[in-house]
């Protein structure tokens, strides 16, 4: 990411639904919390947070295998996070678990090992929520195989 600084303006459309502006000539998007406290018609900060670790992972993945010349293709993650209570019995997100499929068997992808040892450390998002939320991360190839599982610290 060349910007130093990144901007995104929300604007209250009604109770918990926000539009969100990412700028001029992005695609915007609705949030909303579900019920009780709004309607459900966006997504949720949660799922946004989901969103961004799991785009992050994915860039920073095909990043890396392009660079090698490798064509991972079409590649899909999904992430969860797990809710709860801190200390003070505020809902805090208390551990992510993203899953990351390649598009290929895990045979077809030269350099793959060295990929998977590096392509975490250069994820902004990623780096940056771990250092607050564990964040357990498995990669797995389009049969099923799977190439790389951390586990959350302790």
């Amino acid at each position: 990411m060349s910007e130093p600084l990144v901007s995104v303006t929300l604007r209250q459309q009604q109770d918990y639904r926000f539009d969100i502006d990412f700028g001029p000539g992005k695609v915007g998007v609705l949030s909303d919390e579900p019920a009780p406290l709004g309607t459900g018609l966006g997504p949720t900060p949660v799922q946004l947070l989901c969103a961004a670790v799991g785009n992050c992972l994915s860039d920073s993945l095909l990043f890396a295998l392009r660079k090698f010349k490798q064509a991972p293709e079409p590649l899909h993650c999904t992430v969860q996070a797990e809710l709860g209570r801190n200390e003070q019995g505020r809902m805090r997100v208390v551990q992510m678990h993203a899953t990351l499929h390649l598009g290929v068997p895990a045979a077809r992808l030269e350099h793959l090992q060295r990929v998977l040892d590096t392509f975490e450390a250069y994820c902004t998002v990623t780096q940056s929520v771990g250092q607050g939320i564990d964040i357990r991360l498995t990669v797995l190839d389009s049969e099923g195989q799977v190439i790389k599982s951390s586990t959350p610290r302790t």
